[in-house]
């Protein structure tokens, strides 16, 4: 991507992604969904990603988070060519660099609010103690301190998604990839969370990339990006105003 298109901050971006290209086979017929994507996040940084349905949004996604592979195009994640590593040290700098929030929450039903949280720190084989502790200082941050014991089907809608923003967080990512993140929430379920997504970023300084159709939700963002026709467009800041 060009100098311009670059977040004004200093350092190396959190998230660098050059036209990046994704194609189906349909048949006779081959699917362009991504045309030559490229933008880049800084550090602690807000990015919304809007567009219709059906443009390539959660395609985008995946592959920014290494879910997916590009057809051709490049993503670096904290400096390290995601596509570019074979699949075991792929998977080591997702759990290191990335965390992910989706619209459904994705917890683990025979676990609880806490081994769920707990479940990435473990997976990078921290000491269960140290996961266990982290899970519930975040989860407590969350206001899911009294339902450490509960399991998925025992919350509410908005504590299973409270706990799915504990869970991406709970190893200090570099960056957030959420997708639609309040889609099936209510409107003041809606609210809380990504009021916590919001306060979370500004003191953990994690960057924020966030997919979706909820305009109210994007204008709290630093840059909202527009994807049309596989690229993504109007890559511009949006004012102090929509920081608070």
């Amino acid at each position: 991507m060009s100098e311009a298109e670059r977040p004004a901050a200093f350092g190396q971006p959190v998230l660098d992604a050059s036209d990046v290209r994704k194609s189906f086979r349909q048949g006779p017929v081959t699917l362009e969904v991504l045309r030559g994507a490229g933008f880049a996040v800084a550090a602690g940084e807000r990015v919304a990603i809007v567009g219709a349905s059906g443009s390539g949004k959660t395609t985008l996604l995946q592959i920014l988070g290494g879910l997916d592979r590009p057809t051709s195009g490049r993503v670096l994640v904290a400096g390290g060519d995601i596509h570019g590593l074979g699949e075991d040290a792929r998977g080591r700098l997702r759990n290191r660099a990335i965390g992910f929030v989706y619209q459904f929450h994705h917890l683990l039903p025979e676990f609880s609010a806490l081994e769920n949280v707990a479940m990435p720190l473990l997976v990078r084989r921290a000491p269960v103690a140290e996961a266990r502790a982290r899970a519930r200082e975040l989860l407590g941050r969350v206001g899911l301190g009294d339902r450490l014991t509960h399991r998925p089907h025992q919350l509410s809608g908005g504590e299973r998604q409270r706990a799915a923003v504990a869970r991406a967080l709970v190893t200090q990512p570099r960056v957030v990839l959420a997708d639609e993140p309040t889609g099936n929430l209510d409107g003041a379920n809606a609210e809380q969370v990504f009021a916590l997504m919001l306060e979370l970023n500004r003191e953990r300084g994690t960057s924020l990339i966030v997919v979706t159709h909820d305009t109210r939700l994007a204008a709290r963002m630093e840059r909202v990006l527009t994807l049309e026709q596989g690229v993504l467009r109007g890559d511009q800041p949006i004012g102090e105003a929509a920081r608070r």
